[in-house]
């Protein structure tokens, strides 16, 4: 009989901590001790990605969250809470020193998509039907019609979580009026955005909502057939994918007959070559067909003629893990939260200079602020925050000054920014905005499939102009050729990827100008990030000799005597910048 269940947190952001590790030394430890009535597991992401690895005790002494459990801290676990009953309160979230910073993070959060991940096994099935698994598609099938489920989903209010917010029951209709026996549901999972990692977490936590939203999906459009397009850079989310769409088979949730109506669906997995432009639906339907993933023309709308020429409805990861929520609850439920236009809840992830960094899931209507310094707590460097750049390369950054905005989709638009897939990088004072501008841009150009002229040619000459003024070379005159470039990118290209990769250097143009005029008239990078606008010295005054810039420099660009100031050879020195990192007495000038 089990006393105790211990769950580690097993997605890719605990892995990448050390959780496999963690995981052995339980798995040993147990073994060691005998303790046949403490049954370890697995588990996925609970958000809380800055203090992995994390893992759960659940026993007769109540629910108890550690966090920061590398290896050397198992052993203590086992002998005093496993063994003896004694939780070690220091490293859990309820009693430990980071009670109130776990408390500012969860307090605000709305755990609507994130419902199950970090509280469920995502390779057992039986968790997921513990929390109301299935009951969902068990409702539709055997309470409601196809056009209620469709009814249900438009007064929710749920839009299109992928990015370009569209309504999901309006787009589900749309495919359900579109003639034709067969019909295709594709989940798109080719999340590619620089730091967003919102749908490889819930598919590597919770991939059975996944495939049951994919389920409803085909019941209200008439599909019987579904394609889950996921990067094969995702290989735990795959694997779990696989599991799951097993499991599912053998307990009767796919195949024919389904419950035992006469709904069947079924799912097969495609993986993609990370093409970050097979994210646009027209693209992700060719890669499907075997064909280059480029963009078409629409319309048709794949609602019309989509996979293979028949009408197809493309969720996004989050949408489909929502729509069991909503189905469950009811659309009222769901529209409680957000506001007039942008209703539920949207999961965001949360990188780059913030204290705390993770998933975060809130309602829409919060403002920028309330997630940055109320849940992230402010920048991890104690710098202020500059700007927060919203949807990755496709999305714009919104300055400080506008932190109040409300996250809402026709809200951030207005800004510059867009809601996108959930992508929220926060940058402090020590980021040149030229330079985001630029990295940004960098991917997009990369990313090109190269069948528009402007997309394939404009971006490519704004990144150009982008890096000649990063380098000091820059005049007056490009920064009215950028605007222009950028309009007419944006105006011309044939698909989202095009249109909104000038984003970014619109925003920080309208918000942060000041920089580029800097970067062209002073040849200087206030935020000192642009390497060749910049020079490392060392003030004789404050340096003290104690080798350690010398010790980290790469190519010994820096030399002196023990006790004594040391000198940077200008002529060899890289500026990597790893001498003013180890500097413990300032005295590394960078100018």
């Amino acid at each position: 009989m089990t006393r105790m269940r211990v769950m580690v947190g097993l997605a890719s952001c605990g892995i990448a901590a050390g959780a496999n590790e963690t995981y052995e030394a339980f798995q040993r430890l147990i073994q060691e001790r005998n303790l046949t009535d403490v049954q370890l597991e697995i588990t996925g992401c609970n958000g809380l990605c800055h203090r992995e690895p994390i893992v759960e005790v659940i026993g007769p002494d109540g629910h108890w969250t550690y966090y920061g459990v590398k290896a050397d801290r198992v052993p203590e676990i086992v002998e005093g809470h496993l063994a003896n009953g004694q939780p070690l309160t220091k490293w859990t979230f309820q009693e430990g020193e980071l009670r109130d910073e776990i408390e500012a993070f969860l307090s605000k959060q709305v755990r609507i998509e994130l419902r199950n991940c970090g509280r469920i096994n995502p390779e057992k099935i039986e968790d997921y039907l513990a929390v109301d698994g299935y009951k969902a598609i068990e409702k539709c099938l055997t309470q409601m019609t196809p056009e209620q489920v469709i009814d249900e989903v438009k007064r929710s209010g749920l839009r299109g979580r992928g990015g370009a917010g569209f309504p999901t029951g309006v787009k589900w209709e749309f495919a359900r009026k579109s003639p034709g026996d067969v019909k295709y549901i594709i989940c798109n999972a080719d999340e590619g955005d620089p730091g967003a990692y919102m749908n490889r977490s819930v598919l590597e936590s919770d991939p059975h909502s996944v495939l049951e939203g994919m389920l409803i999906a085909g019941y209200a459009i008439g599909s019987s057939k579904g394609y889950i397009y996921c990067r094969a850079e995702y290989p735990l989310a795959l694997k779990r994918l696989y599991i799951a769409i097993d499991q599912a088979r053998e307990r009767g949730f796919l195949g024919e007959h389904i419950l035992g109506t006469d709904f069947s669906f079924d799912i097969e997995i495609r993986e993609g070559a990370g093409a970050f432009v097979c994210g646009e639906e027209t693209a992700l339907i060719a890669s499907i067909e075997g064909q280059r993933g480029m963009p078409r023309l629409r319309p048709p709308y794949p609602a019309v003629s989509g996979l293979f020429g028949k009408p197809t409805n493309i969720n996004n990861v989050g949408t489909l893990a929502d729509v069991v929520w909503v189905i469950l609850n009811g659309a009222e439920a769901y529209a409680q939260y957000g506001t007039a236009r942008s209703k539920g809840t949207k999961v965001f992830s949360l990188v780059g200079k913030i204290k705390r960094s993770g998933l975060v899931e809130v309602p829409f209507g919060m403002t920028v602020g309330e997630v940055v310094y109320d849940i992230g707590g402010g920048s991890i460097t104690g710098k202020p925050v500059k700007a927060v750049q919203f949807g990755g390369p496709s999305g714009g950054c919104i300055p400080a000054s506008l932190f109040d905005t409300p996250i809402g989709y026709e809200e951030l638009t207005a800004t510059g920014a867009i809601v996108g897939s959930g992508g929220m990088v926060v940058m402090d004072a020590d980021s040149c905005m030229v330079d985001v501008a630029r990295f940004f841009l960098n991917f997009t150009q990369d990313e090109s499939c190269g069948k528009c002229t402007f997309c394939r040619i404009g971006t490519r000459r704004m990144l150009e102009i982008l890096t000649r003024i990063t380098e000091g070379k820059g005049a007056m005159e490009d920064l009215e050729r950028l605007e222009y470039l950028a309009y007419k990118v944006r105006d011309t290209s044939l698909c989202a990827l095009g249109g909104t990769a000038p984003n970014p250097i619109l925003t920080t143009l309208k918000y942060f100008r000041d920089e580029y005029i800097a970067h062209v008239q002073d040849k200087k990078c206030p935020a000192k990030v642009c390497k060749a606008l910049i020079h490392y010295t060392i003030d004789p005054a404050a340096c003290t000799g104690c080798g350690a810039c010398a010790r980290v420099c790469p190519v010994q660009a820096i030399s002196g005597e023990k006790k004594q100031p040391h000198k940077i050879d200008p002529a060899i020195c890289i500026k990597c910048g790893a001498c003013y990192e180890a500097c413990k007495f300032d005295a590394i000038v960078v100018e």
